[in-house]
């Protein structure tokens, strides 16, 4: 298979869902918040993601599931049993995004500063 070239910033090429996928709301949640500290079941996400529809978060697991980020695992009990972890790809980029989340973290009063100026000069 040859190798696509990769352009995010172009709208029909596929690694812009990638990103998509990866820096969503959800997205992120899921894989920095919750499956960086390991395994976890639907039902345990779910209540742990607060204000995702449970539409919403099978959508986002299927989507990173696809992209190679999360991995699904099916038990087979009754009740079914499914686990979600990351990928060794997952855990490359979860390192990437949790990168931005200790910028926020770290930086948080300046961002919080800009906002009141830029509110301010609005009024």
């Amino acid at each position: 298979m040859e190798s696509a070239v990769v352009d995010v910033f172009d709208a029909k090429c596929p690694s812009r869902a990638v990103m998509e996928h990866l820096s969503s709301r959800w997205g992120v949640l899921i894989q920095i918040m919750l499956l960086r500290e390991g395994t976890m079941r639907f039902s345990e996400l779910r209540r742990a993601i607060g204000g995702v529809s449970e539409k919403m978060l099978a959508q986002t697991l299927q989507a990173l599931e696809r992209d190679g980020i999360v991995r699904r695992v099916v038990h087979p009990v009754i009740p079914p049993h499914v686990d979600y972890s990351l990928t060794d790809l997952g855990g490359d980029a979860a390192k990437a995004v949790n990168a931005l989340f200790e910028l926020i973290d770290n930086r948080w009063d300046e961002f919080e500063k800009a906002q009141m100026s830029y509110d301010e000069r609005k009024k």
